[in-house]
């Protein structure tokens, strides 16, 4: 009697171990990946949005303007990416100034952007971050391909970075929008910030404890400067998110 008894509650237990392990099954581990040692605080206030955390040192590459506005100048060979391709290519060396957010609560971070385009600038561009930690992230850019057309671009990174060519825009700055319900984040761009273009739309599986922000990249030569405009951060998120309105 005690042999069946011990049997049937260690049957038990192994039920109850397997649905522990199944539960986030397709959950990011985002505990197990590395996390960066170059996240510092800092104190950057631009239109009453205070950037609270800089990556690479991103606070000492920035020029508040009067006007509400902000720039970023990166240095050659700055960029986040983490190679599919046994990481030849991997560089987490971009400078990010960043925002922490309760991602249990609505978000939806703006700005308008100009990035420098040069013509030997590949793949400079301005960046809107969403950032959990070095291996976690997404980059949602208006950047310059190897053609020379200055086109949005959204690179996801689960461990490894995927890496998506979108719209081409033949203006010298777009409006860019990043906007979770807490289920669902998604990323949209306008070139007048009426009609709003869907670009990307995924499960919000990121940590609690997040961050999202700007920067200025320059990957392969020379130098980018970006201007952020009209930059917002509010804790509510779009109501139709194929509209992006």
């Amino acid at each position: 009697m005690k042999k069946r008894f011990f049997y049937s509650f260690a049957f038990i237990g192994a039920l109850l171990l397997n649905g522990c392990n199944g539960k986030n099954a397709n959950a990011p581990e985002t505990n197990s990946v590395r996390s960066s040692q170059n996240l510092t605080e800092c104190k950057v206030t631009v239109n009453g949005l205070t950037f609270d955390y800089a990556l690479n040192e991103a606070d000492q590459l920035v020029t508040v303007l009067e006007n509400g506005s902000i720039k970023i100048k990166c240095p050659e060979g700055k960029d986040f990416f983490c190679d599919p391709n046994d990481g030849k290519l991997s560089n987490n060396t971009l400078p990010m100034l960043l925002k922490k957010v309760d991602n249990t609560q609505p978000f939806t971070l703006t700005a308008k952007v100009t990035p420098e385009f040069t013509e030997e600038g590949l793949y400079n561009a301005a960046d809107l971050l969403v950032y959990a930690n070095d291996t976690v992230f997404q980059k949602f850019c208006f950047e310059q391909d190897e053609r020379g057309n200055h086109r949005i671009v959204t690179v996801r990174t689960q461990g490894t970075s995927d890496d998506n060519n979108h719209d081409v825009v033949n203006e010298p700055s777009v409006y860019m929008k990043i906007s979770s319900d807490t289920h669902t984040i998604a990323s949209y761009y306008s070139t007048d910030k009426q009609e709003w273009h869907m670009v990307r739309l995924y499960k919000n599986n990121y940590p609690a404890v997040l961050y999202v922000g700007i920067a200025s990249q320059c990957p392969v030569k020379g130098e980018c400067t970006s201007l952020f405009e009209e930059i917002a951060l509010n804790h509510n998120n779009v109501t139709d998110f194929r509209m992006g309105e």
